[in-house]
């Protein structure tokens, strides 16, 4: 299968600088083996695509089944990581209006997300989308005690207790939680809910090659084991601490010689809209990693060429504190191609015989032609198709090189003690009310 390409072209950057970065990979890379870094007792990422179990795999299928035969929907309850890498994957991978098809042959159940805002219209009008129908919900957090998810599955849950008698709602609230401890855990333990474990050592932006991001897959019908094994040959290609060799490493490095010239922003852009919540995923690992002693790069996305049309201008010819990662993919699932209209109102008929991913293809050539002439430096990276097994290479990709990134700048990449500090307020606001 083809692998997730990584390829750079500026004449910002020179090529003495990206070899000077040899050796301080070399050691960033061997203190994440050795687990010698700082946040070392969160490094269970690294290995866990090799050393997934067959038991645990066959379990989230066998548990996925059980929900997919009894309902029409499932609600995931969570925010942050606890949602993003399974929207993310669900979105890659399927029809991104799954929700939207009625097809009686597809025992697939909707997948609908909550606990990820506060907002009332938001949940109200969910509710109103599954009030006839059979549903069920898989919530996901390590404390069981953060705001979001907590009320969204106090609504539900009662919800579910409401249509069915106590007994069947229990049947049908799956819980992803801390192995031991925790609200959740114990709430599980007491009322008999199916569930499943965190692993203490990965953290939750990191988590979504667990069953936090395996379980909803594998009910919205993605294929969780060639999602593993993508991502398991990526952690042994990216498993090498020569630079000149490591496409992973390579992003990482130029991230960094870039940050150090005063580019301060990153800019994920994607031309695909499938591609909508990777981004989201791709902005918390980063911006929740980085982001800490006054350092890290802004995490920014933009879709294109939708947003060519709204901020196409800021990039080309903005302050120039900002680059680009362009994401491009070889192949998508359409054909789709542009026919000759005898009429030509719309002067389209040179296009006549050309797909619509060409055109596609061709904007996104004119726009890093156009945004690195105009002094915007672009990294690339190429992603064969959209598939499960490119989805759980590009997943490691990343969080490898968010983890090396965030070594080269001294950063616990594990850790987010300011996000806590939002929480601190409100609840001292809360209470006070």
């Amino acid at each position: 299968m083809e692998h997730v390409d990584f390829r750079y072209n500026n004449s910002l950057i020179d090529i003495s600088e990206i070899d000077n970065m040899d050796k301080l990979i070399e050691n960033v890379h061997e203190s994440l083996c050795k687990k010698e870094c700082e946040g070392s007792e969160f490094l269970g990422w690294i290995d866990c695509p090799l050393k997934y179990h067959t038991d645990e795999i066959n379990r989230i299928l066998s548990v996925a089944e059980e929900i997919k035969n009894n309902s029409d929907i499932l609600i995931v309850i969570g925010i942050g990581g606890s949602y993003l890498g399974a929207r993310a994957a669900i979105e890659f991978t399927n029809n991104i209006f799954s929700n939207y098809l009625n097809n009686p042959e597809n025992k697939t159940p909707k997948v609908f997300f909550a606990g990820n805002n506060l907002s009332a219209n938001y949940i109200a009008q969910l509710i109103e989308v599954i009030q006839d129908k059979n549903f069920s919900i898989c919530v996901i957090s390590k404390s069981g005690k953060t705001t979001e998810p907590a009320i969204a599955f106090r609504v539900f849950k009662k919800l579910l207790e409401t249509k069915y008698d106590k007994q069947e709602a229990s049947k049908r609230i799956f819980v992803i939680t801390d192995a031991k401890d925790g609200a959740l855990r114990d709430f599980a333990n007491k009322e008999g809910y199916t569930s499943f474990s965190i692993p203490e050592d990965i953290g939750g932006r990191y988590s979504v090659l667990t069953p936090v991001g395996l379980l909803p897959m594998a009910v919205a019908g993605v294929d969780i084991e060639e999602v593993l094994k993508g991502a398991k040959d990526a952690s042994v290609e990216y498993d090498n601490p020569k630079l000149k060799e490591n496409k992973c490493y390579q992003y990482a490095a130029l991230r960094n010689i870039l940050n150090r010239k005063g580019k301060d922003i990153e800019v994920l852009g994607y031309f695909e809209p499938a591609f909508q919540y990777f981004a989201e995923w791709w902005k918390q690992l980063y911006g929740e990693s980085e982001g800490k002693d006054g350092k890290g790069l802004f995490p920014a996305s933009l879709m294109y060429t939708t947003d060519l049309h709204s901020m196409g201008q800021l990039m080309q010819e903005g302050k120039r504190n900002m680059f680009e990662t362009i994401i491009r993919f070889h192949k998508t699932n359409s054909n789709l191609i542009i026919e000759e209209d005898h009429e030509n109102i719309d002067g389209l008929n040179y296009l006549s015989g050309k797909t619509i991913d060409y055109i596609n293809q061709i904007a996104a050539e004119a726009t890093c032609t156009a945004h690195r002439d105009g002094g915007v430096p672009i990294l690339e990276i190429d992603v064969p198709e959209f598939s499960a097994y490119s989805f759980g290479q590009l997943v490691y990709f990343f969080q490898k090189s968010c983890a090396v990134s965030c070594c080269l700048s001294d950063v616990n990449p594990f850790t987010q003690p300011g996000v806590e500090a939002y929480k601190k307020n409100m609840l001292d606001l809360l209470r006070k009310a």
